[in-house]
């Protein structure tokens, strides 16, 4: 009778200790999926800016319309992806950065109120982006890091967690992936 009681209790205490390790593999699981939601917020919000911006430049560069559409068409490739796509984001950086070079030959555009608020908004939103993607590459780390160490590495598997990647984007997209720089 007492081997028996011995042997129900370690097995509830094994299960208490499954659990507790779902349960927190889980969460930073679900840290990733909210990392990833905030960079797709920062993004669709760099995307609403895109448009207005265009039209700001667009009242003093009326003859410039090949920038204006490859702005645009980058925008709406970068938004079509449904997620987070580092070559068609990295595409917008780059046609972004023609705008500005662009706007950088019209004074009267640089000092206009409209061009300025737009400008330091989309700063801004490139300032939130960078943090939500340290912040996503953190919860990776972490979740990795969980889903890797004993004990969990023992049961992570079986219970459906598989690893998360870090996002990367390829060597010929590191060099226009970054923000454009304007200087006034």
């Amino acid at each position: 009778m007492t081997t028996g009681l011995i042997i129900i209790a370690v097995i509830v205490v094994l299960m208490l200790f499954v659990v507790s390790i779902y349960n927190r593999l889980v969460g930073m699981r679900q840290t990733v999926n909210q990392g990833l939601a905030d960079i797709d917020a920062q993004l669709r919000q760099r995307h609403d800016l895109i448009p207005n911006l265009v039209s700001t430049v667009k009242g003093y560069a009326t003859h410039e319309k090949e920038t204006f559409d490859a702005v645009i068409e980058a925008r709406n490739r970068a938004e079509a992806g449904g997620g987070v796509d580092a070559g068609a984001e990295a595409g917008l950086g780059a046609a972004l950065g023609k705008l500005f070079a662009l706007a950088e030959a019209y004074p009267d555009l640089k000092a206009s109120g409209n061009f300025q608020a737009l400008q330091g908004e989309l700063a801004d939103v490139e300032d939130k982006l960078a943090a939500a993607r340290r912040a996503l590459n953190a919860a990776v780390a972490r979740y990795n890091a969980g889903r890797e160490t004993f004990p969990a590495v023992m049961f992570a598997s079986a219970l459906g967690f598989q690893p998360a990647e870090m996002p990367r984007i390829g060597e010929s997209e590191k060099q226009i992936a970054q923000a454009p720089k304007v200087e006034f």
